[in-house]
């Protein structure tokens, strides 16, 4: 006989545990829980049934896993926060009592945690804490730009923007920037550090308020997580860099408003493997004495010759021994026969990628894409922004002393090549031929030339970002997922690759082929117009937006022929796009295989593939409509006599309409006129239209003899009185 199960005792209602349960498992407050679950990265989970594992209650509440909770027990945090319960408390009591001493006392001896042990245990590897820094790096910035108020204390912020600086220094000593994007929430950057994209957001330089639906303190709480993160990540970046960790400050600089500049980059003194080599291990062997270190190059020399039998002789104390940063993974030789060894997976420890591999990587050739020049800001220009955007490429900058200090040249410097500015362009009168000189020997350009050429990863004309010229559109670099909205598909020489099609379709058509050939040739100076012309009246719905898109092919300059053609084959494109990839059927067969968790996601996933066809396909629509509306105006509304005709047209309306009145007021006339003679008829005869009247005309209409007829003797009555 089986075991019994109890109700509560197994499955989900034991998995799972609420968070009243849990609070009250652990012995602590709400806010503590909270903080706990942010630090150590538990959070809420979804049971399959809800009733099972809330015991049969169907209440709302947050489930977790009982062992998350389980592990929340044995946290150090856990006790350390319980400490500073009984801590607060012992304090209040002394406070009370007025005894200052042991108030002191227990200040000087205040329970402190640190969250060392929480970093290892989330991050295992560098790569893994490198790779998770996004969210870190933006609350750093963030916090860095906030005003200090009760919630927020300055010291923290002062925290934050040293963070932020020491990572923007890193960027820019290593070149590792790669994107950027001025939007309206701020300017994302995106670099690459080992081998790992990297991005994050920057506010700009206003004055920013906190809201009040805002939940400090849990902001507070992982950014606490964030700072002891940032702080292990950038020790290690920093020496594997050789620079010293943290950059010295230089305060006159810093009172200065010299920004990232008030930071010293110094490289780390070269005593490493003298202070390695005193801490290692050296014993007497045979009357030498060998080292750790020692044994360890005796090792790769066997390793490297592949005689693991032979006697090789041990060197002594004199030999210069080896770097441990060049020490690699070591090739296990204890197999005699290679052949009878197991097979090992495709990936071995010689090809896995390591932190000195991936700090050896190549760059990329737009890394210095400003090296060769020399810039200057304007004083209207962000010189935070720039100054990072400049120097993470190689370049020189300076700024007026107005932006702040520390500039390493002035505005009258010869090497200057760039003037990035951002004001109207004003004629000087009293300029003398030195500063004309200058200004021709110079660039001026607006500050979007200097985004759109890291993103376009070359220099660009400075004609088009000159001073006072309209800009170009700046488009985001990151949008590059698949069937993506690209406001330059309609440019020249984007309509080529629309052209192609598969070699199915035109199959066993020779004559369309060389057709298609010749009309290529024929809009390669009308690619624009004929792309927008073909795209209006393949999603044309009637017969009137299909004229329109005639209408527009012909004043593009192409025949009627070659426009049916490319109609047909876009209209034919834009079906096999649409059409489903699977059968429905064996879509279903799929789906019975799936998990409900599974084929729930495949679900999402497949609505979310159709919602950014829709948005993509109607944006296209749009932008073919009004083509196709501009196209019909050009060609209806504008021709000569069209205004004539118009009026005419208004004309006619209007008279068709006064006729109606006219004939609406007669025949109201007439039906008024009518009732006037009805009613007249009535008071020449009283007993007209009474019920008397009915009653005694009744007996009229079947009386033999009219002469005695009752309705005479009562009219006659009638008129006597």
């Amino acid at each position: 006989m089986g075991r019994l199960k109890q109700k509560g005792k197994a499955g989900a209602a034991k998995a799972y545990m609420t968070r009243s349960a849990a609070v009250k498992k652990l012995q602590c407050s709400l806010a503590d829980f909270r903080r706990l679950c942010i630090l150590k990265g538990i959070f809420p989970r979804e049971p399959r049934n809800r009733k099972k594992a809330n015991k049969g209650s169907s209440a709302p509440t947050n489930f977790y896993y009982a062992k998350d909770i389980a592990y929340l027990a044995h946290e150090p945090v856990l006790r350390k926060l319980r400490e500073h319960k009984a801590f607060a408390k012992k304090l209040s009591r002394a406070l009370g009592r007025g005894e200052w001493s042991s108030a002191k006392s227990l200040e000087e001896n205040k329970p402190v945690y640190r969250l060392d042990h929480i970093i290892k245990e989330r991050y295992p590897t560098f790569v893994d804490a490198v790779r998770d820094i996004d969210d870190a790096l933006c609350m750093i910035f963030l916090f860095a730009s906030l005003p200090s108020d009760s919630k927020v204390s300055p010291s923290l912020i002062e925290n934050c923007a040293r963070l932020a600086a020491e990572w923007q220094l890193y960027v820019m000593h290593t070149h590792s920037l790669r994107k950027v994007f001025l939007s309206i929430k701020g300017v994302y950057y995106q670099a690459e550090v080992f081998d790992q994209t990297v991005t994050w957001l920057v506010p700009y330089q206003f004055t920013q308020n906190i809201p009040s639906d805002v939940d400090v303190r849990v902001m507070l709480t992982f950014l606490e997580l964030y700072q002891t993160l940032l702080g292990f990540v950038f020790f290690k970046l920093y020496t594997d860099a050789g620079l010293v960790y943290p950059p010295p400050l230089d305060a006159k600089k810093d009172e200065g408003a010299a920004g990232v500049g008030a930071f010293n980059l110094q490289e780390a003194k070269a005593n490493r493997p003298a202070a390695t080599s005193a801490k290692s291990k050296v014993v007497e062997v045979d009357g030498k004495r060998v080292s750790s270190k020692d044994v360890r190059q005796t090792i790769k020399s066997i390793a490297a010759s592949g005689s693991g039998d032979a006697d090789v002789e041990m060197p002594s104390v004199d030999v210069e021994p080896a770097n441990e940063d060049d020490e690699e993974f070591v090739e296990d030789t204890s197999e005699e026969n290679p052949e009878d060894a197991p097979t090992a997976p495709a990936f071995t420890t010689a090809t896995l990628p390591t932190l000195k591999t991936l700090s050896t990587l190549p760059q990329s050739t737009s890394a210095k894409l400003f090296a060769p020049y020399t810039f200057w800001l304007s004083r209207e220009t962000s010189r935070p922004i720039f100054e990072f955007l400049v120097r993470a490429f190689g370049g020189r900058i300076g700024w007026p002393a107005t932006s702040g200090s520390g500039s390493p040249f002035d505005e009258n410097d010869e090497s200057i090549t760039h003037v990035i500015i951002d004001r109207p362009l004003v004629q000087r009168a009293n300029e003398s031929e030195e500063e004309k000189e200058r200004r021709r020997r110079r660039k001026y350009v607006q500050p979007q030339w200097v985004v759109d050429c890291i993103n376009a990863g070359k220099i660009l004309l400075e004609d088009l970002y000159a001073q006072g010229k309209t800009l170009p559109p700046h488009l985001s670099p990151f949008g590059e997922h698949a069937e993506a909205y690209d406001p330059t598909a309609g440019l020249v020489g984007a309509a080529e690759d629309e052209e192609m099609e598969d070699e199915e379709e035109v199959e066993g058509e020779g004559d369309e082929e060389e057709a298609g050939a010749e009309e290529s040739e024929e809009e390669e100076g009308t690619a624009r117009p004929a792309k927008s012309v073909l795209e209006a009246a393949a999603s044309a719905e009637d017969a009137a937006a299909l004229h329109a898109a005639e209408l527009a092919a012909e004043a593009a300059g192409i025949d009627y022929g070659t426009f049916e053609k490319q109609t047909k084959k876009a209209q034919k494109k834009a079906k096999k796009a649409e059409a489903p990839q699977e059968d429905a059927a064996e879509q279903d067969m799929n789906k019975m295989m799936m998990s409900n968790k599974q084929r729930k996601l495949y679900e999402r996933m497949k609505y979310g593939q159709k919602k950014r066809a829709e948005e993509v396909r109607f944006l296209r629509q749009s932008s073919t409509s009004r083509v196709a509306d501009l196209t019909t105006y050009v060609f209806t509304e504008a021709k000569p006599g069209a205004e004539e005709a118009r009026h005419r047209e208004r004309e006619k309306t209007e008279n068709e309409g006064f006729m109606i009145v006219v004939l609406f007021v007669i025949v109201r006339f007439f039906v008024v006129l009518s009732r006037v003679v009805v009613a007249g008829y009535n008071t020449l005869d009283p007993m007209r239209g009474s019920t008397t009247y009915s009653a005694m005309r009744a007996p009229l209409l079947y009386s033999p003899t009219p002469a005695r007829c009752p309705l005479n003797e009562h009219r006659s009555e009638v008129m006597k009185t």
